[in-house]
């Protein structure tokens, strides 16, 4: 077995499979699959992934693995099987979907250099840019005003070389301590012929003769109010030794959470984990779908559950969507199994990820709580699965590999012979329809567990309001009842529900709307900085005094944003404390978590925020909650609309009345009589089931058929046009009779960074092949994409569709 078959880092359809390398003498004992290795590439050295051993390769002139990055695999022999599934599932290549499995920092980045093989002269430019160097690196030569033509003709007549040096981002936290370099006996003799004047260094050592055990450096320098030097000093007479020793970054600090029991369960919950827990003893793969009400209990089983797992000497992991990632969330999962959790999100930085990573890797915990990615945990024993709030858009990936959690969670369910559960309070319709047939197992709980009833929802039609001469963006009931609960002490929550919906700038001159100059699309107000913004590509420009197309001065800006509201809010009711809550007031690392402990020490009246606030928050103190702008998602190009805004409407009903003081929520709306928001405000989950299903059915939309979404982009119009064309082409030659194309289309958003946009949608019930079909479609154009930068992507489940 002396060759590795590799998968190397360069993400290209030509170069997406497995080069063979031998394995030199010295890396025969160690080297196995899943392990990351240097290898040589054409001219470059480069980073991959070690899939297989073999005896013998096909070909006869192999080059050596160069070097190797981990001396224990970072990918499991599950995972390696997992990445192929995920590259043919998702159509992406092998090389991204092993990326897709690790922290950033284990991906490695590239350093170039250029050496001077020669004593002749170069170039008068060369000649400078070197000076006298035999190395230099390739960014001075991209500042150094060489040209790169003078370059390739040098490296051509073989005068320089081009070096691909690869940086393996890993970096460990190291810390210093202290301890005793002699034996006990020797130091007190030391002690005793110790100047009178070195006062510091006799109290020191004193207390290192009574405490032999390593303290770190920091703590001993705090503790005596002394200075480095003054250990330098005790370090020179060789009294004490430094070591070095790594420690883990730990996000959390795990004395700080309180340690909580397992709560009585009620009749329903009961019912709902028996058959887990059965699954769990039997080592049985199911999916569960666990549809219950806000606040019945769900966390509970969930915990409950992991026990079992737990105890069978088993791991678990929980997904839960990134935005509902609370410091709430990771309490109940610290404060029942302490620090048996890593904890694994986006608001870490990336030296906090890795460490949570390895601690998952070196079996030091047995339960992973995280966003999206931490389904691809590296446990080899897995007991249970659990995808929280499993109807979140967010776990599903929207760039490459096209992945959806719910799937690799199941496909690793079935590997490790274990229980999925999905829980959510609206489950997604796709979920629920697979409950319905019997594909998933569906448990129900109707109740809260305190028996508390769900709060009184009231929808306000906003039409109404504009016709009693109201126009400011609170009906007369929500501002009424923000000022009775204020004044009794209770809690607001406010939610701006504005996907789709931005503050773009218009002149009511000439209806002229200020767009940005590479994408098709509004530039959007910010206030703070009184700049104009694209959300797409980042380029923004001064709020303009005057339109740029008639000169008008009535210039004015339209649409809701928080500050607005914020600013609203204070003239209304100018007592009232406002915490803003959105993606301006929680960018700095903590500041979710801030907020958020400020609002449940009840140092402000009203919570205000976007979609961010709608999920997994419990104050008891929350009365009311009022939900502006409810229709916006409904108007968007996209035939989940209802679906989303059915979801949101009831994910944020259930923040109020949690505990004792009763609930209300107040709905304001401009179509009232739209059927997501009417039964959102009953909570009838099981009517809007019927009734979007309907719907899906007449027009042909998942779950009754599947979706595949091709997007084409291109600088050229004509180009992304031409291309879209193609591939539709090649498409109906091949695919069923009752399958469906529609496009080529412009994209809703037709134009992102100068690059024109197009799509087909392929709506099928049944296409075995479709997925090789759209390989072999796409490798047509492979000379395209390298040569001329067409791009092409394939969603095979899309959830965007702008």
């Amino acid at each position: 077995m002396t060759i590795a078959k590799v998968i190397v880092d360069v993400p290209a359809s030509s170069i997406n499979q497995t080069f063979d390398y031998i394995i030199p003498e010295r890396f025969q004992d160690i080297l196995q699959p899943g392990m990351r290795v240097i290898v040589p590439f054409g001219p470059r050295k480069i980073m991959g992934y070690v899939v297989a051993r073999v005896s013998e390769s096909s070909f006869n002139r192999l080059k050596e693995i160069i070097d190797i990055l981990d001396l224990t695999p970072i990918l499991t022999p599950e995972l390696l099987d997992l990445g192929k599934w995920l590259a043919e599932k998702t159509l992406s290549l092998y090389i991204t979907a092993f990326q897709a499995m690790l922290p950033q920092v284990l991906k490695a980045n590239y350093k170039k250099e250029l050496e001077r093989l020669t004593d002749a002269p170069l170039s008068e430019k060369l000649e400078i840019f070197f000076a006298g160097r035999d190395f230099a690196s390739y960014e001075e030569l991209e500042n150094g005003g060489v040209s790169f033509y003078h370059v390739q003709k040098a490296i051509q007549a073989g005068d320089i070389a081009v070096h691909y040096l690869v940086k393996s981002r890993v970096t460990k936290k190291y810390t210093t301590f202290l301890k005793p370099a002699r034996d006990g006996h020797l130091l007190e003799e030391a002690l005793q012929d110790m100047s009178n004047k070195a006062k510091k260094q006799q109290e020191i050592l004193a207390f290192f003769i009574e405490h032999p055990e390593e303290i770190e450096l920091n703590s001993v320098i705090k503790q005596f109010e002394t200075t480095r030097s003054v250990i330098n000093a005790l370090l020179n007479k060789g009294f004490l030794t430094l070591l070095k020793k790594e420690v883990y970054r730990n996000p959390y600090d795990d004395d700080q959470f309180e340690q909580t029991n397992p709560l009585e369960l009620t009749e329903q919950q009961q019912a709902a984990i028996e058959p887990v827990k059965q699954h769990i003893k039997d080592n049985v793969h199911d999916v569960f779908l666990l549809h219950g009400v806000t606040g019945s209990g769900k966390t509970e089983i969930y915990l409950q559950a992991i026990q079992d797992v737990i105890d069978k000497g088993e791991e678990a992991i929980v997904l839960v969507p990134e935005i509902s990632l609370t410091p709430q969330m990771v309490r109940r999962f610290k404060g029942r199994f302490g620090s048996n959790v890593a904890v694994m999100h986006s608001a870490l930085s990336h030296g906090e990820r890795y460490d949570e990573w390895r601690r998952i890797h070196r079996k030091e915990v047995q339960v992973v709580v995280g966003a999206r990615s931490a389904v691809f945990a590296p446990f080899e024993n897995l007991g249970i699965i659990i995808i929280d709030e499993e109807h979140e858009n967010s776990y599903k990936q929207e760039d490459s590999p096209r992945y959806h959690a719910r799937d690799v969670a199941i496909q690793r369910g079935e590997y490790h012979r274990c229980p999925v559960i999905l829980g959510s309070a609206t489950p997604a319709l796709e979920s629920y329809a697979r409950a319905q047939k019997g594909v998933y197992k569906l448990s129900t709980l109707t109740k809260r567990t305190n028996e508390k009833a769900m709060p009184e929802v009231n929808i306000v039609d906003m039409r109404d309001e504009l016709h009693a001469g109201n126009r400011s963006m609170f009906s007369r009931s929500l501002k009424d009842n923000i000022a009775k609960r204020i004044s009794r002490g209770e809690q607001v929550v406010l939610l701006l529900n504005r996907r789709g919906y931005s503050t773009f700038v218009m002149c009511r001159e000439c209806g002229h709307v200020q767009e940005c100059p590479h994408c098709d699309i509004a530039l959007t107000f910010h206030k703070h900085s009184n700049q104009l913004k694209c959300h797409y590509c980042a380029y923004e420009e001064p709020m303009p005094m005057d339109c740029p197309s008639c000169s008008s001065d009535l210039i004015r800006f339209f649409g809701t944003g928080t500050q607005r509201i914020e600013e609203a809010l204070t003239q209304l009711i100018p007592e009232a404390r406002v915490l803003r809550m959105d993606v301006d007031t929680t960018r700095r690392k903590g500041a979710h978590e801030k907020l958020l402990n400020q609002f449940a020490e009840k140092q402000a009246d009203i919570l205000l925020g976007t979609q961010m606030i709608a999920k997994g928050l419990d104050f008891e103190n929350v009365t009311l909650v009022g939900v502006l702008t409810a229709d916006s998602m409904l108007n968007l190009p996209d035939f989940r609309s209802s679906e989303k805004t059915f979801q949101l409407l009831t994910q944020v009903s259930g923040r109020a009345g949690r505990h004792d003081l009763p609930g209300e929520v107040i709905v304001q709306t401009y179509t009232p009589e739209h059927y997501s928001i009417e039964l959102a405000g009953h909570y009838n989950f099981l009517q809007f089931y019927q009734q979007e299903m309907q719907v899906r059915k007449q027009f042909q939309y998942p779950p009754y058929v599947y979706l595949a979404l091709i997007t084409v982009s291109h600088q050229n119009h004509v180009k992304a046009v031409q291309s879209t064309q193609k591939i539709v082409k090649s498409l109906w030659k091949h695919v069923q009779q009752d399958t469906v194309i529609l496009g080529p289309t412009p994209s809703p958003i037709s134009r992102i960074k100068d690059r024109y946009r197009y799509q087909c949608m392929v709506k099928y019930k049944q296409e075995p092949g479709l997925r090789t079909l759209l390989s072999k479609i796409i490798r047509q154009f492979d000379d395209d994409v390298r040569k001329d930068d067409l791009q092409i992507s394939v969603d095979m489940q899309p959830y965007q569709l702008m």
